[in-house]
């Protein structure tokens, strides 16, 4: 076993997050050591994993972008690509790559109180070789969701499909679907964007969907973007897209929470409007209210557009079972396949699937919970960057990793070594980190997440505006933080 040297941070992930938080660590606590564990051999987490025909933000870049370096494309939802190029244009700036140990796989982390440190077990992926990492802090940036496997139902019937089944988390580069009878099962974001972007290679697509999602159309290019870069320097055009964005999402949720009705029914008509008389209003009809589930959007109506001109068709059915050639309804109907893509989500998963444990003692997420959505309940010394689920991520990500720094400043000033969250009567309640939010992979992970209180600081605000004045220019002393 190597023994690495000690940091004063370690930082497991070098995706959006993962980035984010080295930055802001070099701007704010310069004097700090820290290193980056990655698994991959690159920079850019899910922009570097997902490979799919059309991959994209399902946010707009305005907030998505980090709020210390702009985005400088009119772009509204920006490619795969361009997203990874800027998340290592990022690193490049602020001089992270060198700090990045890529192709360590966390396997454990290991809290020991009488030494003040968490010890990080990696292993080198395809090797049989074990390092060890001591640091002070470890920030966890590893997203929330397995990354050898997405989530695919048991079908029934599978073994007899002579067809070809892939699952959009792990893309076969050699698949060409151009001429091929393909279904995409799925309503999300991934098949929304997945069917536009097929038919446009030539493929004869289906979406096959066991319920409707709400589908909201949005501009490809921000025109306001571009009509203030006329004039306007791009951190200026950048500051007022984005407060412009957060006003509009957040009025947008509060609104569908408080007259889900009056939001179903301007969605619908928007929806109506696309689609036009050639496609059945009912395939966007959820039985749901709007955010209950994550909206999705499409750039310029994409996805309307290729089902209002024929180019690919949606059924909204469930699956009877599989057959050699494709797909038997419940309905009766055949969906003949050459090739059925799973676009059925995820499975939810933290801190990369590493073992956690407090002086020998396993950690049990799901029965400890979140303080400020940033740190848990009786776990020293670890921020888990946790983002939105009714906005950016990045929006989160940002003032939690600003946050933290501060917090470590504190810590500095007073000579402690160890801060510690404390429920200080808070009572846990049965509503996850992700709140209300009932998407599938929501509802399958519940047990692996963990929970939110019944009062400040431990409720989960899912409120930029309110979360900013708190974790940004708020106060970092808390009677529920323990600090020694």
């Amino acid at each position: 076993m190597t023994q690495s040297p000690q940091f004063d941070v370690l930082i497991l992930g070098a995706g959006l997050s993962g980035i984010g938080a080295a930055c802001h660590l070099t701007r704010k606590l310069p004097h700090k050591s820290y290193a980056i564990l990655e698994r991959r051999d690159a920079i850019g987490g899910t922009w570097d994993l997902f490979r799919y025909p059309g991959i994209r933000s399902d946010s707009d870049m305005s907030t998505f972008g980090y709020n210390f370096r702009p985005w400088r494309e009119p772009k509204v939802l920006a490619d795969g690509p361009s997203i990874k190029r800027y998340v290592s244009e990022t690193a490049q700036q602020y001089d992270v790559i060198p700090k990045i140990r890529f192709g360590r796989k966390v396997v454990n982390a290991a809290w020991s109180s009488s030494a003040s440190m968490w010890t990080i077990t990696t292993h080198r992926e395809g090797s049989d070789e074990v390092e060890q990492w001591t640091a002070r802090h470890i920030i966890t940036a590893t997203g929330y969701y397995n990354y050898d496997a997405g989530y695919t139902p048991d079908y029934p019937g599978l073994k007899r499909y002579k067809g070809r089944l892939v699952h959009p988390q792990h893309w076969p580069e050699d698949l060409d679907c151009a001429g091929k009878k393909v279904v995409v099962i799925g309503s999300g974001a991934t098949a929304i964007t997945l069917v536009p972007s097929l038919a446009r290679l030539g493929a004869k697509v289906t979406m096959l969907q066991r319920s409707p999602t709400y589908v909201v159309s949005v501009p490809a290019i921000d025109p306001l973007w571009s009509k203030l870069s006329r004039f306007l320097p791009a951190r200026s055009v950048y500051t007022a897209t984005r407060a412009r964005n957060i006003g509009m999402q957040r009025a947008l949720y509060v609104a569908s929470r408080e007259r889900p009705r009056v939001v179903k029914r301007l969605l619908r008509r928007l929806t109506k409007r696309q689609l036009g008389d050639k496609v059945d209003l009912k395939h966007f009809s959820p039985a749901y209210n709007p955010w209950d589930e994550r909206l999705c959007v499409v750039p310029d109506g994409d996805l309307f557009r290729v089902l209002r001109r024929g180019q690919a068709q949606i059924v909204t059915d469930t699956i009877k079972s599989f057959d050699a050639k494709g797909i038997t309804l419940d309905s009766g109907d055949h969906l003949d396949a050459d090739v059925v893509v799973s676009a059925t989500g995820l499975d939810l998963q933290l801190f990369g699937g590493a073992a956690m444990s407090i002086d020998g003692e396993p950690v049990e997420i799901s029965e400890r919970m979140a303080y400020k959505g940033m740190m848990i309940e009786g776990i020293p010394n670890m921020l888990v960057i946790f983002g939105y689920t009714n906005a950016s991520w990045t929006l989160k990500a940002d003032i939690v990793c600003e946050h933290y720094c501060r917090l470590i400043a504190l810590m500095d000033k007073r000579k402690a070594s160890t801060v510690t969250p404390q429920a200080n009567g808070a009572q846990r309640t049965d509503d996850t980190i992700m709140g209300s939010l009932s998407s599938g992979y929501v509802r399958r992970g519940a047990d692996r997440l963990p929970r939110q209180g019944n009062k400040a600081p431990w409720a989960v605000l899912n409120d930029y505006l309110r979360d900013a004045a708190t974790l940004k220019f708020g106060r970092v002393k808390s009677k529920a933080l323990q600090i020694r």
